[in-house]
């Protein structure tokens, strides 16, 4: 071969070989070196490999981001033990319920103790998980696997009960249990402590953990009906994180397009919610739909740096937040008599809401009341954001 020829052909092998090395470390570069990943360019990867792969841990955190937060707790930064405190206040009020069954009953407007149980020990599971985390303790994992094993191994349905009763009312609770069951599931089985120890998650506990997702799934959320409110905001949210942790490009892909559905048809133009707030007559249910949402697109642009939920229709969301924040300073009203009021309590997606806006609006939300842990002790959604997000990317 001559000289020329070589220095051509090592060029080209030079060239693939850097081409390669960019592709691969584009998302663990910004995992680990803690790039902010809903600033970076979305065209940062090939768009079949933002299809394929996922981030583990990934349910609204990240090996990187679990490791920071622990690092400044452990360093007893003020503002985050302040926060973990939130996670540690749960943790001591509460245990698991060993009320693990088979069948659970339900109610419409109306807790009951199964729902309880069901969607407490996967609040608990989650709270533990974050305190193994930070801790390195690992009786806090074998706790959160006995719970995770004990409704995984035993659990196969729900039924709903009590006067005039909404026949639809298990694809709720089942939507808002799953993704808190999964993200505790996800930090036991994915992360690792700066030891090198994780959390021991075994192919039969991850075999018998999926089956249970998808009954959740299968059998009841993916029959929600679209009351275009909260109700398919929490189905489209489960989906994604039951996507996530089961690898399924289907299931992720079809929870993100019911979110962007339903955006507009929740939050108007002008960002007013009046069919949650009117069709509720509270302040409680329009941040239901705002918190789903802010967690999915906080999912889509940590798992593929996917900001489209944030910005679907003119930045729909933001203006959802910034009625809000109307609605709190007395500028606007919802034209319907309701109760409660609109600064009490705030839901705790408003903190991952406003690290990704960072407008006037929502650092005014935010700063109502941190460190959020579960707003009144409401068990829908998953709590302690200001521990997990405040200032982390």
């Amino acid at each position: 071969m001559n000289t020329k020829k070589l220095k051509l052909l090592l060029c080209s092998l030079m060239g693939i070989a850097v081409a390669a090395a960019m592709v691969q470390c584009t998302k663990s570069e910004a995992v680990s070196n803690n790039i902010k990943p809903d600033k970076l360019a979305v065209t940062a990867q090939p768009a079949a490999a933002l299809a394929t792969t996922f981030v583990h841990p990934g349910i609204l955190n990240t090996q990187a981001s679990l490791t920071q937060i622990a690092s400044e707790a452990n360093a007893n930064n003020a503002e985050r033990l302040a926060a973990y405190q939130k996670v540690l206040d749960y943790c001591n009020s509460h245990s698991p319920s060993n009320g693990y069954k088979a069948t659970i009953s339900v109610a419409s407007s109306a807790g009951t103790t199964d729902e309880t149980n069901f969607k407490g020990d996967a609040l608990l599971s989650y709270a533990l998980a974050l305190r193994w985390a930070k801790t390195g303790d690992n009786n806090y994992a074998v706790t959160v696997k006995q719970i995770l094993d004990g409704w995984a191994n035993v659990f196969q349905g729900i039924v709903v009960t009590g006067s005039n009763p909404n026949p639809n009312q298990g694809a709720l609770e089942a939507a808002w249990a799953a993704p808190t069951f999964a993200a505790a599931a996800e930090i036991i089985k994915h992360f690792k402590l700066p030891n090198g120890q994780t959390g021991g998650w075994t192919t039969a506990e991850d075999n018998q953990f999926k089956s249970f997702l998808n009954k959740l799934k299968d059998n009841y959320i993916n029959n929600t009906p679209n009351y275009h409110n909260n109700w398919v905001v929490s189905q489209g949210y489960a989906k994604m994180a039951i996507g996530i942790f089961e690898d399924s490009q289907t299931v992720y892909n079809n929870g993100l397009a019911l979110i962007k559905t339903v955006i507009p048809e929740i939050i108007a133009t002008d960002g007013s919610m009046n069919g949650e707030i009117c069709g509720h007559s509270d302040y409680t249910h329009f941040q239901y739909s705002l918190t789903g949402i802010t967690y999915a697109a906080n999912l889509a642009a940590m798992q593929f740096n996917d900001i489209s939920v944030y910005t679907a229709s003119n930045s729909r969301l933001l203006a959802g937040y910034n009625y809000q924040y109307k609605l709190i300073k007395g500028t606007v009203s919802p034209g319907c008599n309701v109760n409660g009021s609109p600064s009490s309590p705030i839901w705790p997606g408003i903190e991952i809401a406003d690290r990704r806006y960072h407008t006037t609006e929502t650092s005014f939300i935010r700063n109502i009341s941190p460190p959020y842990g579960l707003p009144g002790g409401d068990v829908g959604f998953l709590g302690w954001t200001s521990y997990t997000h405040h200032n982390v990317y």
